[in-house]
């Protein structure tokens, strides 16, 4: 069969068409069947996509709890302050974290792209939840930002809180003070309600009850067009403040305190003995911490940086110090409960005790003759401790010195406290590596040698004397009083100690204590001080018949507790129970 020129041309046409028909179907079937699929099976994904496109999240930190003393003066604050936001998506977009550096940079807000993305890297959960890219600012920073075209379309204020210190200086160890969340604080609050950039407590009563303090942050969800722009509010929640906290510090007698202790470098805590709460917690020298939250200057860092004075440190509760004559009072505790001595029980002071060739000195060289209990409290003889504790031995001096919280932290609800040291022969194997000599006990009945105790330990066993034998847990958040541990010390053995207290500030070394309207007992002290000139300690209560409350200073380098320290501590205690300042 033979086709013509034409038929064949048109066949292949025909063909064609057919093959360009089925190609056509075949890729219509493609992409409704792709349609479909998307449009059934990932339809949620994309509606989930396609809001967060619209919305947007702007996260608000709550305002802390306030802090009060227990007379409702305040001791932090917040302020109204603003932040400036961005949104990652945007902060990521071509140079947009150069324009937003550069700008922050000419509003006198020193940023670089390296510390926005830092803060970037902290904050970021998604790409339309905004981050914090300046915070704690003025009203008139924020005008300038705004106003500032290069950027005002890309970030935009929200308001913020700043917390203020008005009693600065003198509660700062107490109250602590406030910074930015770090890395690790985020880390070990995963699944809870901190973000990165949150302001948390980093010590003090600000870092103990930070869970109290902190709030519950709030949200906002917007509605935006596709240029960014607002159009409506979706959700608001209402950031919700902390609890406020009062404290048991009486905030004028801290400052009296302060004014008393002057320039030295020390402590002065005021307990009352009855429940154990902290009326006054003071160390010296001290630093305000409006400089940590406001903005520290190079020159305040390296005051608060001298290793000297280290204004940082919470000398109350951190400091440990040789307790030296303030000690008689748990040794004499010591020597009467094992029955070493009685309160007729009498040693005769030449002025030095000899032991193994070596003479150990009393305070007095010429001596005080011969000494009871009392007398040897009231002239804070050393030869009548270095006599009767080698007698007794060191097991019986340091197990009832551990009954008194020698050696342990007393419990108080603040942070760095210290356990001071309480020696033993098993620990200067394991320390020193030497053995427990009959010196090392005579130096301990003084406590002087390895003895260690922080002046809130001091203050806790005369508190212990003063009411009838409870071991109390000293507190400064009211309402957080623990059950007192009974003493295990006699009735008799307290009321012989407490005679003998009572005989130091009535013709003995501190009588000056009792100088100032009220009727105080208690001991002095004089450490020895490989530093320099020797530190002075005063500890006593008021008053004598019925305690209430005790006082104890420590002076470094005062040299003489009774004569710098004791005043202290009748004024301080005079102050809080007749309200007259002298």
């Amino acid at each position: 069969m033979i086709f013509d020129n034409n038929s064949n041309k048109n066949f292949l046409v025909t063909k064609r068409i057919q093959l360009v028909r089925v190609v056509i179907l075949a890729l219509s079937f493609v992409l409704l069947s792709a349609l479909a699929y998307y449009q059934i099976f990932f339809r949620s994904r994309y509606v989930i996509l396609a809001r967060k496109n619209r919305l947007r999240s702007i996260r608000m930190e709550a305002p802390r709890g306030s802090i009060y003393d227990h007379n409702g003066n305040p001791l932090a604050l917040n302020v109204i302050m603003f932040d400036i936001k961005c949104y990652p998506n945007i902060l990521l977009q071509d140079d947009n974290m150069k324009r937003i550096a550069e700008a922050l940079t000419r509003c006198g807000i020193v940023t670089t792209e390296k510390i926005l993305d830092e803060k970037l890297r902290k904050q970021y959960t998604t790409p339309y939840s905004a981050i914090t890219v300046a915070k704690n600012l003025t009203f008139a920073h924020v005008a300038e930002i705004i106003s500032d075209e290069n950027i005002n379309s890309l970030v935009f204020p929200t308001r913020s809180w700043k917390r203020t210190y008005p009693s600065g200086k003198y509660t700062v160890h107490v109250v602590g003070y406030v910074g930015e969340i770090s890395d690790k604080e985020l880390e070990k609050r995963q699944g809870t309600n901190y973000h990165g950039g949150d302001t948390v407590g980093k010590n003090g009563i600000e870092y103990v009850y930070e869970d109290d303090l902190f709030g519950e942050p709030g949200e906002e969800l917007i509605e935006v067009d596709a240029k960014g722009r607002k159009v409506k509010d979706v959700v608001y929640n209402e950031p919700v403040k902390g609890d406020d906290i009062f404290l048991t510090i009486d905030l004028e007698a801290q400052k009296y305190a302060a004014e008393l202790l002057g320039d030295f470098r020390g402590a002065v805590v005021v307990m009352d003995v009855r429940d154990g709460s902290i009326l006054v917690l003071y160390s010296s020298p001290s630093y305000d911490p409006n400089s940590l939250t406001w903005g520290i200057t190079h020159e305040d860092w390296l005051a608060m940086s001298d290793h000297r004075e280290r204004p940082m440190m919470n000398r109350a509760i951190s400091g440990a110090y040789p307790p030296a004559s303030t000690f008689k009072a748990i040794m004499g505790s010591a020597l009467l409960e094992k029955n070493v001595a009685n309160m007729y029980s009498q040693v005769y002071c030449s002025g030095y005790y000899e032991l193994g060739g070596t003479k150990f000195r009393c305070w007095r060289h010429s001596g005080h003759g011969t000494e009871n209990i009392f007398r040897a409290l009231s002239d804070s003889c050393d030869v009548y401790f270095y006599t009767l504790a080698h007698r007794a031995g060191i097991n019986a001096l340091t197990d009832v010195a551990e009954k008194f919280g020698v050696g342990k932290k007393t419990g108080i609800d603040l942070t760095s406290e210290s356990s001071g040291t309480l020696p033993t022969p098993k620990w200067k194997k394991h320390r020193l590596k030497v053995g427990w000599y009959g010196g090392d006990t005579v130096n301990f009945s003084i406590g002087q040698g390895y003895v260690l105790m922080t002046p809130l330990q001091v203050l806790r066993a005369y508190a212990a004397i003063a009411n009838g034998g409870k071991l109390v847990t000293p507190y400064i958040r009211q309402g957080k009083v623990k059950t007192a541990k009974a003493l295990g010390i006699s009735h008799l053995t307290l009321e012989t100690i407490k005679k003998g207290l009572y005989a130091v500030t009535h013709g003995g070394t501190g009588t000056r204590a009792s100088a100032f309207g009220v009727d105080v007992s208690g001991k002095t002290g004089t450490a020895q001080n490989s530093q320099g000139a020797d530190h002075a300690w005063f500890v006593g209560f008021a008053p004598s018949g019925q305690p209430k409350y005790a006082a104890v200073v420590i002076a470094e380098a005062g040299e003489h507790g009774s004569s710098v320290c004791g005043p202290i501590v009748g004024k301080i205690l005079s102050y809080l129970i007749t309200g007259k300042k002298h």
